[in-house]
Order: C-alpha cells, then structure tokens, then sequence
C-alpha cells in the first residue's frame, strides 16, 4: 500500500498506517485521517463518512475534531487498536477518542447514530408465530 504523499493539509511530513487504505497523516501545520474511498462503505457507517470530506481519491478527517470519529470506527470494527504506551495507559486512548467526538459531534454524527440503531432495533423481525395444532379431539 502506497501511503499518501499529499493531503489537502500540505504536503505529508509523517504517515502512519492505522490499518490497511487508512492513514494519520501530518504536515508542518496541520495533518488527520486519511481512508481510501473504496474502502470508505467497509471501513465506515454513512454517519461517519458524513463527517468527512472528498479529496481524490481519500475521505478525509481533519485531525482535531473530526479524526476521532473515523478512528472510533476503525477500533470498533477491530481494524486497528488502540496504542497502549508510555503516553496511553490501558483504555485512555478510547477515552480521549470517545470526550472529543461527545464534545464537537454530539449534535450530528452521535444523534445520527443514535438514530440509525434505534430504527434497526425497530425493525427486528419478529419472531415467525407458530401455527397452532388442534389436538384430535378438537376436530
């Protein structure tokens, strides 16, 4: 996988492959996530790609409020894990993920979701009935 040379933030000084198409990148000033766009429907919900915005061929998250999400969803669905190091202990990472995107998407992305999973519990199918026998002498 070639990593990105160039973000919509500049040209990349550091990449780093948080799992296979999907990128942290950054630049003298300013750096995010970057997801290739194919990849975009397997790797996130639609909530979350609303978050993002196009530029080439990437899905892109600018990295102080906007990243987290598509990194939420990346440790959600176990295609990277949070780093446990001398600057994370052992779920503080996740923490700081989950505090910024209650703080700058509370009101679109989470309500979204929210919102999407109330409507699929919703919609379980009900368990089919069973048809009633009569009994011999019913009949």
């Amino acid at each position: 996988m070639v990593e990105p040379m160039y973000s919509p933030w500049g040209t990349v000084d550091h990449c780093k492959m948080l799992c296979y198409g999907a990128f942290e990148v950054q630049t003298a000033r300013h750096g995010g996530v970057m997801i290739l766009r194919e990849l975009a429907d397997e790797y996130l919900s639609k909530e979350a790609q609303a978050v993002g915005f196009v530029e080439g061929r990437y899905l892109c998250f600018e990295e102080d409020c906007d990243s987290p999400v598509a990194i939420r969803e990346l440790l959600d669905k176990g295609l990277m894990k949070a780093p446990v190091n001398q600057y994370y202990k052992e779920g503080e990472y996740s923490a700081i993920i989950d505090d910024v995107i209650t703080t700058w998407h509370k009101d679109d992305y989470l309500k979204a979701v929210e919102a999407r999973k109330a409507t699929e519990q919703n919609h379980i199918a009900p368990e089919p009935k069973q048809k009633k026998v009569k009994d011999r002498e019913e009949r």
